[in-house]
């Protein structure tokens, strides 16, 4: 396949089963505890956000997760998503690596999300859930969950982070013309947003915060469950049908990776490109493994690894993660996506065992290399995976300068067709370098709970 640009695989090639790499893990993870005793969780805790087979696929222990054909039969509108060769982009960089990218804006929804919306609305419309409630930053898991709600006939209320609600309009309107309710968050509809609003009148709000406000709603109907785009468990292991796809193009390219990129915020993206390559690594395989971050939330390369809240309130479990601390609230940036105080506890424990690197970029470099891949390989990325666009040109640079000819894949998560504004005021000169101080860091680390485990 040596002059081929899209590597495709045919519809019965969708996985059949997720993959789970807790079992592959070098150490068990640490138990998330509860927010009052400091416990370790259980199910039961639990039962009053999420659906059974929710709770059993968050601690499944076994190597795989069969792929529901109900399931299954939906992803085929997008899966299996192509894997390009960006030939272009390799000869505007004059660089003798070979680049690819795996790109999952081609769902409906223009993004990686609606691999796990799809599979928890499912499961939640199994087992006799009328509603659904979460959040949205950049609008891309609101987008997706609103899209799953539809197939599924369920209602989907939306707490959408307000600087994003401001920001991305035709977002917002995705959402409700596939039949969610959409309201900005901090919003006077929960204890939680009501606290913030009023302390803080002009919030631009959190993902942090949004969490509190759709997990305070499903805490308080019978007929509501909470959904997550990222972070837990149950949502990376959904979204390893990227990697697992992509082992098998790779092996149609005839060369594997030597670096696999993807952003990170709660990590969904970045566990499902990346999840199915790592038992490879593990047992000996050189390749590097790369997780990009904004420099105005650098969770996994300033933050501390520590047992946190995952949303403001203190509302849900303890997580063992890197964390900025939970009442952080990050700037405005426009990687809406990617303004979140915590990570994935999988993703956490793989940068502090050393499998995976991390690191963190400003605006200005990040929208460069956005357009930079847009005028030579024609999408325009989301600015969430531009991210992983910037460390991959960086990686291809430096196999300029040393003469290297490496194979560099990342994962382009999703389009940036409703990030118009962020793309306006980058090229008229407004969009502004914003970083993380030392003195924030502090602040909202000395909140952190102490745990004695």
């Amino acid at each position: 396949m040596a002059d081929t640009t899209k590597i495709l695989l045919d519809e019965t090639e969708i996985p059949q089963a997720w993959f789970n790499i807790v079992p592959v893990l070098p150490h068990p993870p640490a138990p998330p505890l509860h927010p009052v005793t400091h416990q370790p969780i259980g199910p039961a805790d639990l039962a009053p956000l999420f659906c059974d087979e929710i709770l059993q696929q968050e601690g499944a222990t076994e190597p795989e997760v069969a792929i529901p054909d109900a399931v299954r039969e939906i992803y085929r509108l997008w899966r299996p998503t192509p894997l390009y060769r960006a030939r272009r982009l390799e000869k505007a960089l004059d660089t003798p690596a070979h680049i690819y990218y795996k790109y999952e804006g081609v769902s409906p929804a223009g993004s990686h999300k609606p691999n796990t919306a799809v599979a928890q609305a499912y499961y939640n419309k199994q087992a006799g859930i009328r509603r659904l409630a979460t959040e949205t930053g950049a609008g891309q898991w609101g987008s997706a969950l609103a899209l799953a709600g539809a197939f599924f006939d369920l209602q989907v209320k939306v707490y959408m982070v307000r600087v994003s609600y401001e920001q991305k309009p035709y977002r917002r309107h995705l959402m409700e013309s596939w039949g969610a309710q959409v309201v900005p968050s901090p919003s006077p509809e929960t204890k939680a947003g009501r606290r913030v609003l009023a302390e803080h009148p002009d919030s631009p709000g959190s993902l942090g915060l949004a969490i509190s406000e759709a997990a305070e709603e499903a805490a308080s109907r019978a007929d509501t469950k909470y959904a997550l785009g990222s972070v837990l468990n149950h949502v990376l292991l959904h979204q390893t049908v990227i990697g697992l796809e992509s082992l098998k193009q790779f092996a149609l390219a005839g060369e594997g990776p030597d670096v696999l990129i993807a952003c990170c915020g709660g990590g969904s993206n970045f566990g499902g490109f990346t999840f199915p390559f790592v038992p490879r690594k593990l047992a000996g395989e050189n390749f590097r493994i790369i997780a990009a971050e904004p420099a105005a939330c650098p969770t996994l390369t300033k933050g501390t690894y520590a047992y946190d809240f995952g949303d403001m309130a203190q509302l849900s479990p303890l997580l063992k993660m890197y964390t900025l601390g939970h009442d952080f609230v990050p700037p405005g940036i426009h990687a809406g996506g990617l303004r979140y105080h915590g990570d994935s506890p999988l993703v956490s424990q793989l940068v502090r065992e050393g499998i995976v690197e991390a690191v963190a970029y400003l605006q200005r470099p990040v929208f460069a290399a956005a357009l930079t891949f847009a005028r030579t390989e024609g999408i325009l990325p989301a600015p969430e995976c531009a991210h992983a666009i910037k460390a991959a040109v960086d990686e291809a640079l430096r196999c300029k300068e040393s003469g290297q000819k490496k194979v560099i894949g990342f994962c382009l998560s999703g389009h940036g067709h409703f990030d118009m504004t962020a793309y306006d005021r980058y090229l008229s000169g407004e969009i502004q370098d914003l970083d993380y101080s030392d003195e924030e860091m502090r602040r909202a680390l000395a909140q952190l709970p102490r745990v004695n485990v």
